[in-house]
């Protein structure tokens, strides 16, 4: 399964890269992207919540995630290069860099993904969410997010930052677990495009969140 899925993963940042660059060069011909970016956001979203109930229609819903995906990272992308050129390219060295010690870290064991590690880092990644998505309410209800520290090129907001790119990146320890453990038990053959999912999950998260980390140490 780990090599399976390892493909399957390579056909997903494929069909991302073809959105995000239609994305990018929308939002570099000056059209309005937000369009873009709500439906990768939105159409991504309702794709995930399906994949996580309906696991085995991952083959078919994945491919489709990773366009929708694609389109949100394009145009985001060309705004932080808008504004400091280069920028993406390095969070995209920094992430494969990150994920590459990460799979390392796990190969040898240097830190063991036991049900304790686990259940400690999914909490924090659903209280993470549901920061997230207080934030985004409260921007919309009333024009600032709460706790807008984080945002901010401070040393508070670029320690939280370091945190969630912390965060982020024993996300992917999980991530391979679940493919080791795909393949001890011989999981369904779709089970190789759903944990290809959650790895894309993940490594599109980790740039995002490094993309911000850099604009804030930048500014």
């Amino acid at each position: 399964m780990t090599k399976g899925t390892m493909n399957k993963l390579g056909f997903l940042l494929l069909a991302m890269g073809v959105t995000t660059v239609y994305s990018w060069n929308q939002a570099v011909k000056g059209e309005n992207v937000m369009p873009l970016i709500l439906a990768g956001v939105g159409g991504g979203l309702v794709l995930a919540i399906i994949m996580m109930f309906k696991k085995e229609w991952s083959p078919f819903l994945a491919p489709v995630y990773a366009l929708m995906e694609g389109l949100f990272v394009g145009a985001v992308s060309a705004y932080y290069d808008f504004a400091a050129p280069g920028l993406p390219m390095q969070a995209v060295a920094l992430t494969l860099i990150v994920a590459l010690v990460m799979f390392l870290i796990y190969r040898y064991r240097i830190i063991r993904v036991t049900g304790r590690f686990r259940m400690v880092i999914t909490i924090a990644t659903a209280a993470l969410g549901i920061f997230y998505l207080i934030q985004w309410i409260t921007y919309l209800a009333m024009g600032s997010p709460i706790a807008s520290f984080t945002n901010a090129s401070t040393p508070l907001g670029i320690g939280f930052s370091i945190l969630v790119v912390g965060l982020a990146s024993f996300n992917l320890l999980l991530n391979f677990d679940t493919i080791e453990k795909g393949v001890e038990v011989r999981a369904a053959k779709y089970m190789e495009w759903y944990s290809a999912f959650g790895l894309l999950v993940t490594l599109v998260w980790l740039y995002l969140e490094i993309l911000r980390l850099l604009s804030k140490l930048r500014d």
